[in-house]
């Protein structure tokens, strides 16, 4: 159970207006090789990153297609193939069977926030909460936020830190922080 959870924690949303992505569009960097279009939803994004290839099959395993291409806003904690990588295979292989697929969407959804928050959002609350910002999710998850230099991190309930390594992918219904390790539930 312990990796089956550490390989589904792939998806942490927080809200963003998509007012903001357009404002941001000039600034899109590309991701896996890919250029991110902010007139895409994320899902069609991340399809395109050559280092989202697990995220996506374990999003689309888990039946969250449709909820991550719709309207949002969302913020997607995304972590790359090297994170995925770092979790056991076989398990990985085990929670992408059609039978877990409740497991892993219980896993995913853990990394969903209803809240506004691009970078500079998540900045501000770390500051206001004095250096640490407690993140509730909405499969129950509570992450903490912290500042590291310039670089945003996550402590996850196992007490992993998951680092922002690209923040602020705008895309049509929110925005993705590319990050470094599988966000993982408490055991």
């Amino acid at each position: 159970m312990k990796t089956s959870l550490m390989t589904a924690a792939a998806v942490l949303t927080l809200s963003t207006g998509s007012a903001f992505a357009a404002a941001h569009a000039a600034e899109n960097p590309m991701v896996g090789g890919a250029e991110m279009l902010p007139s895409m939803t994320i899902v069609e994004n991340a399809s395109n990153a050559d280092n989202l290839t697990t995220l996506v099959a374990a999003v689309a395993a888990a039946g969250l297609v449709d909820t991550l291409s719709g309207p949002g806003p969302f913020t997607v904690f995304a972590p790359t193939n090297d994170a995925f990588a770092k979790l056991n295979q076989d398990q990985v292989a085990e929670l992408l069977k059609p039978e877990n697929q409740a497991a892993l969407a219980q896993i995913l959804t853990c990394h969903v926030v209803a809240a506004n928050a691009d970078s500079a959002t998540i900045l501000g609350m770390i500051a206001d909460d004095g250096g640490m910002h407690a993140v509730e999710t909405v499969g129950g998850c509570t992450l903490m936020a912290k500042q590291d230099g310039d670089t945003i991190t996550l402590t996850d309930e196992r007490g992993q830190v998951v680092t922002v390594t690209q923040a602020d992918v705008f895309q049509s219904n929110g925005v993705v922080h590319v990050i470094d390790t599988v966000i993982l539930p408490a055991e």
